[in-house]
């Protein structure tokens, strides 16, 4: 009887993780997948995210098996007749999390097609408010960029946007703009773990050394060194669920050869596939991707084909956790 009840107890506490490793499976067993497309930038749309969306991911996912589903974020009448660009990107943030919350809590995988980085406010928005309790859900980020992001307004060289979300999505600056996303509270930093960044500003980087960011080099992400699941393993005990969010630049310029902040040194994107093939198949609360910033200039179509290879690697690893 002793042997039997701590069996009991073992199941009792393996069932979250087991109900985690079952979910973004419809009724035939098939992968659910949502590819979420959000073309509002500060300074007005991007192409972008279309690019992504409809260069042929849909058609390799239903390859796979999958069942796929497509979104895009749009303004209402009211919120077009707004004539500031940071407020219209605060409305389109809060259209973007709900929903990626009515796809988190209808079953599917959210993948973001994101024009800037600044739309992370509006994904971790739709986690944290995806549970099925009143209470904010803890979440956890992996974030892949060359940048940390981490300026505000009083540390910012460029001014500009694209390089705070980070900064944002924590309650460093810029309040308004998280609560339209609907990302309330901000995460806490200690729930943040930045990967292959190699090149901030003076005063950003201060930030980041004052801050309880972990970091993660290139060479970790490339050779997934035990630092990168040490890392995972304390997501993973401190947070509900994890989004793992790239921007393009992060990759070796090879890939993305007219990025306006490609940086050299960055890892393939073969590499982050393998890495998000491992993510996905052995970390249950890894709940959502997004990619942003793919260049416009994209010549042979290298950028696409590299968000191809890391869409494939996190989709394997999914099937991988679903055991299919």
């Amino acid at each position: 009887m002793k042997y039997k009840s701590l069996l009991v107890i073992v199941a009792l506490l393996l069932l979250p993780s087991l109900a985690s490793a079952q979910k973004y499976v419809d009724a035939d067993g098939r992968l659910s997948i949502a590819l979420n497309r959000q073309p509002f930038v500060p300074n007005g749309q991007s192409k972008g995210p279309e690019t992504m969306a409809t260069g042929g991911i849909k058609e390799i996912l239903e390859g796979m098996g999958a069942v796929v589903r497509m979104t895009e974020v749009s303004l209402t009448d009211e919120e077009n007749k707004e004539y500031g660009n940071w407020k219209r990107l605060g409305f389109a943030l809060g259209h973007l999390g709900d929903t990626i919350e009515m796809n988190e809590e209808e079953g599917f995988f959210n993948i973001g097609f994101l024009g800037t980085c600044p739309s992370l406010p509006g994904m971790l928005a739709g986690l944290q408010n995806s549970g099925d309790t009143p209470d904010q859900l803890k979440i956890g980020l992996l974030w892949l960029d060359a940048h940390s992001d981490f300026n505000t307004p009083e540390t910012t060289r460029s001014g500009s946007l694209g390089g705070m979300p980070v900064a944002v999505a924590v309650g460093r600056c810029l309040q308004r703009m998280r609560l339209d996303a609907g990302l309330d509270p901000p995460i806490s930093e200690r729930h943040v773990v930045m990967g292959a960044v190699r090149l901030n500003d003076p005063l950003e980087q201060h930030l980041v050394d004052q801050s309880y960011i972990e970091q993660l080099s290139v060479d970790d992400i490339r050779k997934m060194t035990p630092a990168v699941t040490e890392q995972l393993d304390r997501l993973s005990r401190l947070c509900d669920k994890i989004y793992v969010h790239v921007d393009m630049d992060v990759l070796n310029p090879v890939e993305v050869p007219n990025h306006g902040n490609a940086v050299p040194g960055g890892p393939s994107s073969r590499e982050l596939a393998s890495l998000f093939k491992m993510i996905f198949s052995q970390y249950p609360k890894a709940s959502a991707l997004g990619f942003a910033t793919i260049p416009s200039n994209d010549p042979d179509q290298v950028g696409l084909k590299a968000i191809h290879n890391m869409v494939v690697g996190a989709v394997e690893g999914l099937q991988l956790r679903q055991g299919q």
